[in-house]
């Protein structure tokens, strides 16, 4: 009984052996290779995709800044002169920074910008007088 038992142990572990399957080590590194292309590519779409979501959120604050100057504005007799930031129903993004650059009885400007933006000098300035927004991207 146990002769046979063992005899069944060996014919198994030899045909285990002879159709053995698996992945070699050449193909196990091709697929990391190919990870890791793939992923040279993707990391970088990826940080562009928050820089323009901190992009936006500057944008959409300073429209939002905007309307509240003009809202003050009219509660003050139609002149924009004294106004400042915390006159305003204002709350910004995360990491947004809104300020007053420029203000006379008639026009204003801001200017917006985010922490997380990687140029210093990555600003976005809301003209009443000139019609809107407009971007100064490095």
């Amino acid at each position: 009984m146990m002769l046979k038992f063992n005899e069944q142990v060996t014919e198994r572990l030899q045909a285990r052996r002879e159709g053995e399957k698996g992945f070699t080590l050449i193909e196990l590194l091709v697929v990391v290779i190919i990870i890791g292309v793939l992923a040279a590519i993707a990391i970088p779409v990826f940080l562009n995709q928050r820089e323009a979501a901190w992009r936006s959120a500057v944008e959409s604050d300073l429209r939002n800044a905007a309307i509240a100057m003009q809202t003050e504005a009219t509660e003050r007799g139609g002149s924009y002169v004294g106004i400042v930031v915390g006159d305003l129903d204002l709350v910004a993004s995360d990491g947004v920074t809104v300020t007053i650059t420029e203000q006379t009885a008639t026009d204003f400007v801001l200017t917006g910008v985010h922490s997380s933006l990687p140029t210093a000098g990555d600003t976005t300035t809301y003209d009443s007088g000139a019609g809107g927004l407009s971007g100064v991207f490095n």
